[in-house]
């Protein structure tokens, strides 16, 4: 028995996929992400109006100033409010993005949010990204699907919670509930 268990291979060569994934080398473009490229379909984002927020692992030392995400199939439609936020791993609001309004949002299109003012972050873990939109068609999301929190410990990779937010992001995460659906969300 290794280090590494009953594997006797190279690690790097195992997790090589990962690099065909297209992802930018971290040392030349800062980015943070919650999920590889790899593995990505269309997902329903939340409820218009409800809070969808995302796990997202930052590093001390990393500042965040936009947070993005992208649309799935389905365009945004007749759209009054879009914010994102970025929330502490205990739930309580960093910052949010500028409310986009009726900005369009078209099928298969990132879209950039700036946070009102980067964030520096000083203790390594879990944070959360978090997107609302109010509208009568909810653009639906590049993601996947994740599992339910089993072990003692573990969060929601997704999650939804308020209802009704248009142009200003809660300032905590209250009463999150599981969601399925797992957004990509890249953080720069």
């Amino acid at each position: 028995m290794t280090l590494l268990g009953a594997f006797k291979g190279n690690p790097r060569n195992d997790l090589a996929w990962l690099n065909s994934a297209g992802r930018p080398d971290p040392e030349v473009v800062f980015h943070r992400a919650n999920l590889p490229r790899v593995g990505l379909d269309d997902v329903a984002a939340a409820a218009s109006g409800v809070l969808c927020s995302v796990a997202l692992y930052l590093q001390d030392g990393d500042t965040i100033s936009n947070l993005t995400f992208i649309s799935g199939a389905t365009a945004g439609g007749t759209l009054t409010n879009q914010i994102a936020a970025l929330y502490s791993g205990a739930g309580a609001l960093l910052a949010q993005s500028a409310d986009k309004t009726s900005e369009a949002w078209a099928a298969d299109t990132a879209k950039v949010f700036a946070l009102a003012s980067p964030v520096r972050i000083t203790k390594s873990g879990i944070y959360y990204a978090a997107l609302a939109v109010a509208a009568s068609t909810v653009p639906t999301l590049v993601g996947t699907v994740g599992a339910k929190p089993v072990l003692t410990g573990e969060g929601n990779l997704a999650q939804t919670s308020g209802s009704s937010i248009t142009a200003t992001a809660p300032a905590t995460i209250a009463t999150p509930a599981f969601k399925r659906a797992v957004p990509l969300v890249i953080a720069t």
